[in-house]
């Protein structure tokens, strides 16, 4: 777990069908809220497929894997369970977004992890939110669902370095929360511009500028509204 590093590059060699099996059982055994299980997993396979995603999210680790896993934030189940028992269903809401989102969250580092176990390797893609609509349309996406992330994962034809953290003492405090200093958000700058070199383009603080600087892209949020979740 301590030796991971994103791959966006893979051969062309594909995952048994009995090796991609035992990774999505194993991220069915994350823990999950309640054992609502409020998540689904598209696999993509086909290169038709994945080719129609890349026009969406020009990501080349979803045009070379051998595998493409979109997790699902799936209250749709939950709907059909509940009118079991109400006429009520009311899913909108930040409690709802949480759920979902944080079972799938956890299904996913465990599909990483199994991956890794048996060889292989990937790279989550969080971008496929920004085109949440479209991706809606591509996969047939019900009401009650959104995309959350997507995984690609294959054979690895490149590795890198572990990129470094932040040191330990500045992400898990003793009893109480401790704000960062401005010289130690600068000191980690440093850190991680070492670690890129020439790759560099810019700090880890200029990219927290970058996303949180601006207003949110529209994209998720008129997908939640028009999928009956906010």
């Amino acid at each position: 777990m301590q030796s991971h590093s994103s791959v966006r590059r893979f051969k062309e060699q594909e995952i048994p069908q009995e090796d991609l099996n035992e990774i999505l059982k194993a991220a069915q055994m994350a823990s999950t809220w309640k054992n609502f299980q409020s998540y689904s997993v598209i696999l993509v396979r086909s290169q038709e497929k994945k080719d129609a995603l890349y026009e969406l999210v020009p990501q080349e680790a979803i045009r070379q894997s051998a595998a493409f896993l979109l997790f699902v934030g799936d209250l749709n189940r939950a709907e059909k369970g509940a009118r079991l028992h109400t006429d009520t269903f009311q899913p909108q809401g930040v409690e709802g977004l949480l759920i979902t989102s944080v079972d799938a969250a956890l299904a996913g580092q465990n599909t990483l992890l199994a991956a890794e176990s048996l060889g292989y390797d990937g790279v989550i893609i969080g971008l496929v939110r920004y085109k949440s609509a479209e991706l809606a349309e591509l996969f047939k996406l019900p009401d009650y669902t959104y995309p959350v992330f997507g995984i690609a994962l294959g054979v690895p034809n490149q590795k890198h370095d572990v990129k470094p953290r932040l040191p330990l003492d500045q992400l898990v405090f003793e009893e109480e929360y401790q704000e960062l200093s401005v010289e130690a958000i600068e000191a980690y700058d440093r850190v991680q511009a070492e670690y890129a070199g020439a790759r560099a383009t810019t700090t880890w603080s200029q990219r927290l500028a970058e996303q949180f600087g601006n207003p949110e892209p529209s994209s998720t949020r008129e997908n939640l509204e028009q999928k009956k979740l906010l």
